[in-house]
């Protein structure tokens, strides 16, 4: 679980990040999951970007995912998420919470 701190920092890293995954009429599927678990595991701080056409709502879409993955909801901005996973060697350091 992330502190306010630490997910504002997050925040701040995050600004800069181009999407890498898509949520969009298929909602939630193995792929998307997959596709979600192999950007986790090489960049930690990812954006996912929710399409118009997909019929679910986007906290529902980030509760999912997260659940799903393991990782942590830095942030729901719109239609897009900021989704953070430490690495087995963490390459982003927190700060204390």
């Amino acid at each position: 679980m992330l502190t306010g701190k630490q997910k504002r920092f997050l925040r701040g890293l995050g600004h800069s990040l181009k999407p890498v995954v898509t949520v969009g009429k298929s909602d939630i599927s193995e792929a998307v999951l997959a596709t979600t678990n192999e950007a986790l595991d090489s960049h930690e701080l990812i954006k996912v970007k929710i399409l118009e056409s997909c019929f679910m709502d986007r906290h529902e879409v980030a509760e999912q995912l997260c659940e799903a993955t393991g990782a942590d909801l830095a942030q729901v901005l719109g239609r897009t998420l900021l989704i953070y996973r430490p690495a087995k060697e963490p390459r982003l350091e927190l700060p204390r919470g």
